[in-house]
């Protein structure tokens, strides 16, 4: 691919917004439109430490980052912990403003992982520095640089007072952005086109608010394609070559799992046959979610509460329950609370539509948002 390829990737949300007439508008321009006339702009949530007490920011903050990272107060005697997100959803991703005082942070065990939050990040800083240490290597970034975690591995490191852009990418948004990204997991992407999608990742974080829902679709299929032209694997990675085919073995057995989900012999062995690999290989691929057996049963746990919230969907709580392989009801509403807070009957009398996942964000509590916008990514 080109360098003119690519720039005609990067001019792709750009085009999309002139379709939509909106790149040439300005705040005072809408403002005097009629009001069946103005755009539905993507709505932010926002959520900041500030006015709380000392202890209790660095504590919100911590909450806010749970269903991803474990925080740590670099230097607790400070006065005040300064901590902002800005969040978009954007549908087939989720890009965050952050700005934090200096921290540390770690990826959270596979033990602990109940309900596991695992997307790749792509991090542009605006300030400050972050540095990560894995098992293998060690790697930071500057201003303007892009690094690639990958949450569902391990790592630790720690952020000076910083302000950053970061994209959240889903495993399963396509098999091609799965092997490009698992190739490059851990790393910074120093190349010129490495600063190219930078570039691209700050114009998008620019123009949001002026972006409609209906922008969407383009600007999604524009991101993909500059992570595709951008993402340039290292030597290291491409030498091993081991996460690229990992991550395509993950994408297979998720497809797998999510096609026979009503399957009553569904399980590892019949994962394992079906990917043609060693059971080992199989429990490594699968450690980040706690393993084969808790990733189908969370995938039962949401289809079966699609169920419960479908108006359509008469059959009795237990008779959805028994089609996704709970046999003992007790077992099926002890699994589903703790997955969901509420127990199954308290879902389907509340009468709610859509997933778990698609909570209001509205009323959902601000340092409780971002955890549940990356939850419904992965859902």
């Amino acid at each position: 691919m080109t360098t003119e390829d690519v720039m005609t990737y990067a001019r792709l949300p750009e085009r999309q917004l002139d379709h939509a007439n909106l790149a040439s508008l300005d705040c005072e321009a809408v403002d005097t439109m009629p009001e069946e006339g103005r755009p539905s702009f993507l709505p932010s949530f926002e959520f900041s430490t500030e006015g709380l007490s000392r202890p209790d920011q660095f504590a919100a903050w911590h909450d806010s980052f749970a269903p991803m990272l474990e925080l740590s107060d670099t230097d607790p005697m400070t006065a005040n912990f300064g901590g902002r997100q800005e969040l978009w959803d954007l549908g087939s991703f989720v890009l965050a403003r952050i700005s934090t005082d200096s921290l540390a942070f770690s990826s959270l065990p596979g033990h602990v992982r109940r309900d596991p939050v695992d997307h790749w990040t792509m991090t542009v800083l605006l300030s400050g520095k972050i540095s990560t240490e894995t098992a293998r290597h060690g790697f930071s970034a500057g201003l303007g640089e892009v690094q690639i975690h990958s949450l569902g591995r391990s790592f630790t490191g720690v952020v000076d007072k910083s302000e950053m852009l970061i994209l959240f990418v889903p495993r399963d948004l396509s098999l091609e952005t799965a092997a490009t990204l698992g190739s490059a997991e851990f790393s910074t992407l120093g190349t010129g086109m490495g600063r190219l999608f930078s570039d691209y990742l700050i114009d998008v974080g620019n123009r949001l608010p002026m972006l409609a829902q209906a922008d969407l679709p383009g600007l999604a299929a524009a991101t993909r394609a500059m992570i595709l032209a951008c993402v340039s694997p290292s030597a290291d990675h491409i030498k091993a070559a081991e996460g690229p085919i990992a991550n395509v073995l993950l994408e297979r057995a998720r497809q797998l799992v999510q096609c026979r989900l009503l399957d009553p012999k569904l399980g590892s062995e019949l994962v394992r046959r079906e990917l043609g690999i060693s059971r080992t290989r199989l429990y490594n691929l699968f450690e980040p979610f706690g393993g084969v057996m808790h990733y189908i049963q969370h995938r039962r746990l949401l289809s079966a509460y699609a169920a419960l919230t479908d108006p359509n969907e008469r059959r009795l709580i237990f008779q959805i329950a028994e089609e996704r392989g709970f046999s003992d009801g007790a077992e099926f509403g002890r699994a589903f609370k703790r997955a969901f807070g509420h127990s199954p009957s308290e879902v389907r009398n509340r009468g709610g539509g859509g997933i778990p996942l698609r909570p209001d964000l509205e009323d959902c509590p601000s340092e409780e948002r971002l955890g549940v916008l990356l939850r419904r990514l992965q859902g």
